[in-house]
């Protein structure tokens, strides 16, 4: 996956060295008695603004797994992305009174600035 602006991904060390901080962050929070629930309700307090990749992992792919029980949003098929788009758009509307159309004019989804390469679909 590229973004539009050409954006290098990490790289092979990047990589490495982001797993091997997060092993050593699960150590240390291990080694100190914490649990997962405990860093669940830390990270609630935690000032994160929203962003199209954490909108994915925390709520979109919650709610495939539930509806599909698939992990990856390319496993879904063309008839599986309404239902997930309308339990999320549904979320959206009981937590924050949002409501946010799925996108369906081709000029506006083509210049997503997330490109997918491997398919030059927006993902």
């Amino acid at each position: 996956m590229k973004y539009a602006n050409n954006m290098a991904l990490r790289t092979n060390t990047q990589n490495n060295a982001l797993h091997l901080y997060l092993s050593q962050v699960a150590e240390a929070l291990d080694r100190e008695g914490h649990t997962m629930q405990d860093v669940v309700k830390a990270i609630r307090r935690a000032e994160i603004r929203p962003t199209p990749a954490a909108l994915k992992e925390v709520v979109w792919k919650p709610l495939q797994e539930i509806l599909y029980a698939k992990k990856s949003t390319t496993e879904l098929t063309k008839q599986e992305i309404d239902p997930v788009y309308e339990a999320m758009n549904k979320w959206l509307g009981q937590e924050f009174h949002l409501h946010i159309p799925f996108p369906s004019d081709p000029d506006r989804i083509t210049d997503s600035p997330l490109i997918n390469t491997r398919t030059t679909q927006a993902v």
